[in-house]
């Protein structure tokens, strides 16, 4: 069995193997009270008493509190450190785990000492439950051995020694800031995106280009300390920490790079260029026609500014109707809720009338309307500064007629392409291209992107959506299908406002049960985007799927991974996640993997005030059971009045079984749950005021400070 040591796969953080999903964590008030809560029919234990005890010197230059027990020996020991810091172990109220509660003064980089030192010491963390208010912390970890027992009693001291030894001397975070692990300087960093006049692009670009440097010589700082260490034949057990230091030292690196590449997309978005000549409708075809530009360099859009507020304008029935008039009578009320981008379906002449399985890519009118409605309807989004992302169905095409061979490989309109462009392994089609380079979609002919003259059609038929129908950015269909560095080419040569990617992997289950640990999940997403080359946003399916799971069967203490940060993709790389609670394929009629329906209000409070870039479905907009559509306007208000953006920090206030809470950017509370959790009787204030209520509706609270 593997330890769960901190190892970094390019290019964020993941933390120990795949861990089968913990019963909640005990109620933490409960830890220090004279009787333990009954779980399940388990009779109730009580907790042995302890008293003071004397000082003594302890391993590592410590300060050791031995307590002493005032009854018979038991599963339970005290260790008090001069650091400020309580350890409890606890063998007797859990039947599978040692409880160990840590309790005392906060302190910089707290959190990750601790669960790096139990990781170091060879224990694996099954779950945690985070406290931390005015200065002070309460957390509780759940624990085992290598081989999945309790902590013998003979271990205690050894290990309490070795977590405080860590916790005295570490460098790392403590704070769950989640856009990289070193929170200190989030805030900072994300001043100039709180202003939005081009006047502060340069400060901007300056101020990121400094951290970056920063980060750099952290690292070095650290690699050099390493060195230093080997050289002097240091064991391993010394080396961990600072190994540990270094991924992480790493990981800022790397996300201190994506933050200027953010400031150069949006500087670049900034500039202003001389508005262009009215063109002929020749001249506008003969430019489609251009053979691609040279391949350059692009930040990348990603996920826009970081301040969008995205909306899924269709679901699965929309082509039962004209969707494009539709939506022309909306526009202005999208614009005044506050949307700045709306995703649209595939465009393109279709097999099914839904768009997924496209024909001839060149013919615009679809069962959703006709091209001309289409422009208009584009021309109308954007008088309203609204962006529209187009769904980019580009794994798949269906042919127009059957070929020599009898099967269906002959495609028709402008992009006439044979067998040669279906991928060899696709035999139903006849291909005859080169063998796919990701998962097979058996209902059509995989197209093969390896060829540079399938890419340059491609290319040029974005360059029509983006340059003559208006089209700003693209979401990409099934890139599971194919290379993320062809997305990135596509990116790169049509520059978008934004593009992101459907990468829809399965989520790790025990029994028809979530697993607490979605760590490898999520990070098979980061490397998709990583694939791109930080081009593309993604989906972040990882947070949707333990948040449904979490709402659905009361177990918010999901809500945190085990570092204090969100568990989904928007806890590891947040400008990079599009958060949604239900799409056409999860909800709508499909109903594939829908969120509970009750508690779609708790969804909602969740990821409109959570870091990445919000994704609201139309279903739900107009949804007004259970009071969900007065929600969601009243969450997007709040999030606009706020800043909140797809960077945001994120404090976990309160993690437990029946409820989850958190400050966001240290000025916006938000509680899920039917738990009891309130920032005002917590003596959270903002400008020494507190917080007023901004949204309440079924088992959530928003508050917001006071004007």
């Amino acid at each position: 069995m593997d330890r769960p040591l901190l190892s970094r796969t390019s290019p964020r953080m993941q933390l120990g193997r795949p861990q089968l999903l913990p019963p909640p964590c005990l109620p933490i008030a409960q830890l220090r009270s004279a009787q333990r809560r009954c779980i399940g029919s388990r009779p109730c234990q009580p907790v042995a008493a302890l008293r003071p005890g004397r000082l003594v010197n302890g391993r590592g230059g410590l300060t050791v509190a031995r307590a002493i027990d005032m009854s018979n020996p038991s599963p339970i020991s005290s260790l008090d450190a001069s650091e400020g810091l309580e350890m409890v172990f606890d063998n007797k109220s859990d039947a599978e785990c040692t409880v160990i509660t840590v309790e005392g003064k906060d302190k910089a980089h707290l959190l990750m000492s601790l669960t790096g030192g139990l990781s170091s010491a060879g224990l694996t963390v099954v779950s945690a439950s985070i406290t931390s208010d005015d200065g002070r912390v309460l957390d509780v970890f759940r624990v085992q051995t290598a081989e999945g027992q309790k902590v013998p009693e003979t271990q205690h001291q050894y290990i309490r020694n070795h977590v405080l030894g860590v916790a005295a001397s570490s460098s790392r975070s403590s704070m769950p800031a989640i856009y990289g692990i070193v929170a200190a300087a989030e805030v900072e960093r994300l001043k100039p995106l709180r202003g939005s006049g081009a006047q502060n692009d340069v400060d901007a670009l300056e101020l990121a280009a400094a951290e970056m440097a920063a980060a750099a010589a952290e690292l070095v700082a650290i690699e050099r300390d390493i060195l230093k260490m080997r050289a002097s034949n240091a064991d391993l057990r010394s080396l961990q920490p600072k190994e540990a230091q270094r991924t992480e030292a790493a990981a800022g690196l790397e996300r201190k790079m994506a933050a200027i590449q953010a400031v150069l997309a949006a500087r670049r978005n900034m500039l202003s260029v001389e508005p262009e000549k009215p063109k002929s409708q020749a001249e506008k075809l003969l430019d489609t026609l251009k053979p691609p530009s040279p391949a350059r360099a692009a930040a990348g859009a990603g996920s826009g500014s970081g301040y969008e507020i995205l909306l899924q304008a269709f679901n699965w029935e929309s082509h039962r109707h004209s969707l494009y008039r539709s939506l022309l009578g909306k526009v202005k009320e999208l614009s005044d809720v506050g949307f700045t981008a709306v995703w649209m379906p595939p465009p393109s002449d279709s097999v099914s009338p839904q768009g997924y399985l496209p024909r001839d890519l060149y013919n615009l009118d679809c069962a959703y309307g006709s091209e001309s409605d289409l422009r208009e309807l584009i021309a109308a989004f954007h008088q309203h500064n609204i962006k529209v992302i187009a769904d980019m169905v580009i794994n798949h095409r269906c042919a127009s007629n059957q070929g020599s061979d009898g099967k269906w490989n002959k495609f028709g309109g402008r992009l006439a392409w044979d067998s040669s462009a279906i991928t060899s392994n696709n035999p139903a089609f006849g291909g005859r291209g080169n063998p796919k380079q990701g998962d097979d979609y058996a209902a059509a002919p995989n197209i093969d992107h390896s060829q540079e003259r399938i890419r340059n059609d491609i290319t040029n038929w974005m360059k029509y959506l983006r340059n003559s129908i208006g089209f700003d950015g693209w979401r990409f269909d099934f890139v599971r299908g194919y290379l993320g560095s062809y997305c990135k080419q596509y990116i790169d040569e049509t520059t978008p406002a934004m593009a992101f990617g459907e990468y829809w992997d399965s989520c790790e289950y025990t029994d028809g049960v979530l697993n607490y640990n979605q760590d490898a999940h999520r990070q098979r997403t980061v490397n998709w985007c990583d694939s791109t080359g930080g081009t593309s946003a993604a989906f972040d399916f990882t947070t949707k799927g333990i948040l449904q799971e979490a709402v659905g069967r009361r177990e918010y203490w999901r809500l945190v991974d085990s570092q204090g940060r969100p568990p989904g993709v928007m806890g590891m790389w947040p400008s990079r996640a599009i958060t949604f609670i239900d799409n056409h394929d999860t909800g709508s009629t499909l109903n594939h993997w829908p969120f509970p329906p009750r508690n779609l209000p708790e969804g909602y409070a969740y990821i409109l005030t959570h870091p990445g870039t919000p994704c609201v479905f139309v279903d739900h907009l107009y949804q007004n059971e259970g009071n969900l559509r007065k929600a969601i306007l009243e969450l997007v208000a709040i999030r606009r009045r706020n800043g909140i953006n797809a960077r945001s920090k994120v404090t976990v206030k309160k993690s437990a079984a029946d409820v989850y809470a958190c400050m966001i950017d240290d000025k916006v509370a938000v509680k899920i749950g039917p738990g009891d959790w309130s920032p005002n009787h917590q003596g959270i204030k903002v400008n020494g005021k507190e917080l007023k209520s901004a949204s309440a509706g079924f088992q959530y609270a928003v508050w917001e400070p006071q004007s």
